[in-house]
C-alpha cells in the first residue's frame, strides 16, 4: 500500500516547529508493509486542506495527518476532511461527555469551543486519545483511508503505537519490510565502509551505512511475505557486523546513548555522577531525559569558568600547571563530581566551546574522563581527547554522546 504523510499547521510552515512526527511514523511504516511515498506540510488554510486531501487519496491509499484537531478557528483538518468527502460533520454527545470528564479530572470546566472535538462524519470512527482532548479520526471511503492525529508526538506517538498500528496490521497483508539498526562509535565511516564492503550494494537484504551524531550506524533492510522470513534475512549480516566491529557497537534500533547508560547502570545498581564545562548542561540534560533516570543518576555539577570548577572540587593548581581545558582537569572533574555527589562512577568533559581559543586551546578540542569509585579513592579508567568541528551545538552533542557511549562500553565490560 501507498502512503503520505501531511504535517498540519502553518507554524510549520514559518519555522516555528520542526516536523518531527513524519520522520517518526516514516520509521514505523516499513514493518507493515507500507511505502511511504510523499510528505507534505500544509498550512491552516481551508481550500488549500482540501486541496492536499483530494489529491492525496489520488494518488495514496493511506493519509496519515497530524496537527489542526485543536478546538480554535484555526484548526481545520476536521473540515478539511469533511470537505473532501462530501459529509457534514455532526456532535457525538458520548464524545463530549469523555471530554467533560478529561476536564473534570483536572478541576476545570470545559470550555465550549472544545465541542468541536467531539464532531465525526459517517465515514469516520474516533481514535481514542488517552493524552489529551483532540481524538483523532479514521476515515474510509472506497478502499482509502485517512488517519488523522494530534500534533503533540506524545499524543500523536501513543495514538499511533495503541490504536492506528494494529490496525495497519489487520489491513495490509502484503509484503513487509523488517529494519535493523546497528550503532557504533570509535571508527570513522570510511573504515566502516571498508570493513563491511562485501555486505554493501545487494538489494535484499540491504546494507547501509549512516554517519550520525551519535557514531556510524549500520541499518540492514528486509523485505519478505511475513515478518518472520524477513528478521530471518537480516540475522546473518547483523552477526557478519558484530563478528567484525563488535567492539565499536554500543546500541540498536531507536536506542540512544542515554538510554543505553541507564539499561547496564540500572542492570548493575549502579550510579552516575557528572560534572560538565563546555556542555552547558547539555550531557545532564540527556542523562535525565531518560524515565526514572533518579534509579542511576545521582546529580551533576554545571561548571563554566576556572572559577566555578574550583568551588566544584577541581584543585586550582592543578589548573594553573595544565589549564581548564585540559585531560588532567577532566580527570579532577570525573573524580570530584564521584565524590561530592556519591557515585559508583563519575564523567568529566571540558573542551573550548568557542567562539574561538580559550587558555590557548583552539574551539572544538575538548577532554573527556571517566573515574569509578574504589576503596582507595576515585580510579580514573577512561582517559579520551576529542577534537569536534568547532560547531557549538556539535561540541555539546558529540562529546556527550561519546562520553555516555564510552561509559556503557566500560560498565558492560564490568570495568
Amino acid at each position: 500500500m501507498k502512503a503520505e504523510i501531511m504535517g498540519i499547521g502553518t507554524e510549520l510552515l514559518m519555522g516555528e516547529l520542526n516536523d518531527t512526527n513524519a520522520g517518526w511514523i516514516a520509521t514505523r511504516l516499513p514493518p507493515l508493509g507500507i511505502t511511504l511515498q510523499w510528505v507534505t506540510l500544509v498550512g491552516d488554510d481551508l481550500g488549500q486542506l482540501t486541496h492536499a486531501f483530494q489529491q492525496g487519496l489520488k494518488r495514496s491509499d493511506i493519509i496519515f495527518t497530524t496537527g489542526g484537531l485543536g478546538p480554535t478557528q484555526d484548526d481545520l483538518t476536521r473540515e478539511a476532511v469533511a470537505a473532501t468527502l462530501g459529509e457534514t460533520p455532526t456532535v457525538q454527545e458520548d464524545m463530549v461527555e469523555e471530554l467533560r470528564q478529561y476536564f473534570r479530572n483536572r478541576g476545570q470546566d470545559m470550555p465550549s469551543h472544545n465541542t468541536k472535538q467531539a464532531w465525526l462524519i459517517p465515514s469516520a470512527k474516533f481514535i481514542p486519545n488517552r493524552n489529551g482532548t483532540a481524538p483523532g479520526w479514521w476515515a474510509e471511503r472506497d478502499g482509502k483511508h485517512i488517519i488523522i492525529m494530534p500534533g503533540p508526538p506524545v499524543e500523536m506517538q501513543a495514538i499511533f503505537r495503541e490504536q492506528v498500528e494494529p490496525g495497519l496490521r489487520e489491513l495490509v497483508t502484503e509484503e513487509v519490510t523488517i529494519t535493523r539498526n546497528v550503532k557504533t562509535m570509535g571508527l570513522g565511516e570510511a573504515a566502516v565502509d571498508e570493513i563491511m564492503s562485501e555486505y554493501f550494494g545487494h538489494e535484499n537484504p540491504y546494507l547501509g551505512i549512516y554517519s550520525k551524531a551519535d557514531g556510524i550506524h549500520l541499518r540492514v533492510i528486509a523485505r519478505a511475505a511475513d515478518e518472520a522470513t524477513a528478521r530471518r534475512m537480516i540475522v546473518p549480516v547483523e552477526q557478519a557486523v558484530h563478528d567484525r566491529l563488535g567492539e565499536y557497537v554500543w546500541g540498536y534500533d531507536d536506542e540512544t546513548p542515554e538510554q543505553a547508560v541507564a539499561q547496564v547502570l540500572q542492570s548493575r545498581g549502579k550510579t552516575l555522577a557528572a560534572m560538565e564545562y563546555c556542555t552547558g548542561g547539555f550531557l545532564t540534560n540527556a542523562i535525565t531525559d531518560v524515565n526514572e533516570a533518579q534509579r542511576h543518576f545521582r546529580g551533576s555539577i554545571v561548571a563554566f569558568g576556572a572559577e566555578s570548577l574550583a568551588a566544584a572540587g577541581v584543585p586550582p593548581a592543578l589548573m594553573d600547571n595544565h589549564g581548564a581545558v585540559s585531560q588532567e582537569t577532566a580527570n579532577a572533574m570525573a573524580s570530584a563530581a564521584l565524590v561530592q555527589l556519591d557515585a559508583d562512577y563519575g564523567i568529566g568533559v571540558t573542551g573550548a566551546p568557542g567562539p574561538g581559543e580559550l587558555d590557548g586551546r583552539p574551539m572544538g578540542l575538548c577532554y573527556l574522563a571517566i573515574a569509578r569509585a574504589t576503596n582507595a579513592g576515585p580510579q580514573v579508567i577512561k582517559e579520551l581527547e576529542l577534537r569536534v568541528p568547532p560547531r557549538r551545538i556539535t561540541i555539546k552533542r558529540r562529546i556527550s554522546n561519546q562520553a555516555l557511549i564510552e561509559l556503557r562500553k566500560l560498565v558492560e565490560a564490568g570495568e
